[in-house]
């Protein structure tokens, strides 16, 4: 039973509640976006398996978050029921398979951090990525040549129907930045990765702080962005042809294409949604004209727009 309140629907089980007209803006790293019509944060797989159940009796697309990165929000808004798995953080160590089993919300950083002052090799090239387990397992998040596909043994999904089902590695069908769990309405609940002992704690944790000193020595991090905006159309990268077309420090309203790193784009502070989404449309159109490559967004596009990206 979810228990009724002026603009905010009570789950049962602790303090957690859908709130009406959520400002999203607060909840990504672009700053930019316009409100849920509902949101939630669970603090427990029952209040988001309740939150799940409501949406589905009402008839309401649901949208997850997890960091709240590689994302742009319409400035209009999303319909339905968007819930945050931010407070899902728990984490079970084997060290007989030498795995770690990690809840969806879990920040990525942290635990590649985690990992490497207790001497387990395997993740460290993401630790400069700003997002959370079940975001980077969704896109098959990489960097510096490796990707999740490299360590995800399995993750655990909620299905439409409220059934939870075990994916394997070979069923995701990984690829570059992809994965069966685009586009599809699972939920990722928990991955578990496989671990290597690495030869000190101090050498993992040399390797880990080497990988994010380049990140932050090569990418725009004083600015609000989502990361990088397009793929690379390999054997090509996007920041190469956007820099190479003459755009970095192009502006549109309040966004820019990042001086740092071409294939960054970044809220100067007074950015809207639709800024940004202009100037993802200008790139595409420029590179398409000079190089007559297409760059697809690797940034996930949500709510609507004036104009297909």
């Amino acid at each position: 039973m979810i228990l009724t309140h002026p603009e905010r629907l009570y789950i049962p089980s602790g303090d957690c509640y859908l709130e009406a007209n959520f400002r999203l803006a607060e909840m990504t790293t672009y700053r930019v976006g316009g409100p849920a019509q509902w949101f939630i944060a669970p603090h427990s797989l029952d209040q988001l398996q309740a939150s799940v159940q409501w949406a589905s009796s009402e008839g309401l697309p649901i949208t997850v978050l997890g960091a709240g990165s590689n994302l742009l929000i319409s400035d209009r808004g999303l319909p339905g029921l968007v819930i945050s798995t931010r407070h899902l953080r728990d984490q079970t160590f084997c060290e007989e398979t030498q795995t770690i089993t990690v809840a969806a919300g879990k920040p990525l950083p942290r635990l590649c951090w985690q990992l490497a002052k207790q001497g387990w090799a395997g993740l460290e090239w993401a630790v400069g990525i700003p997002g959370t387990i079940g975001g980077a397992v969704v896109m098959n998040a990489g960097a510096h040549g490796e990707s999740i596909s490299d360590s995800l043994v399995e993750a655990i999904v909620l299905e439409p129907d409220g059934t939870q089902r075990k994916r394997s590695n070979a069923e995701l069908e990984y690829s570059y930045r992809s994965s069966t769990l685009q586009g599809g309405q699972s939920i990722v609940l928990s991955a578990t990765f496989s671990l290597q002992q690495g030869q000190s704690a101090e050498a993992v944790q040399a390797t880990t702080e080497s990988h994010l000193n380049h990140r932050l020595g090569t990418q725009p991090y004083d600015l609000p962005s989502c990361g990088s905006v397009f793929r690379n159309p390999l054997p090509k990268t996007a920041g190469w042809l956007i820099e190479n077309s003459g755009l970095k420090g192009f502006t549109i309203g309040g966004a820019q294409v990042a001086l740092k790193h071409a294939n960054f784009i970044v809220n100067l502070g007074n950015a809207t949604a639709s800024d940004i989404y202009a100037l993802i449309f200008h790139i595409q159109t420029q590179i398409e004209n000079r190089w007559a490559l297409k760059l697809r967004p690797e940034v996930k596009i949500l709510g609507n727009f004036d104009r297909a990206a």
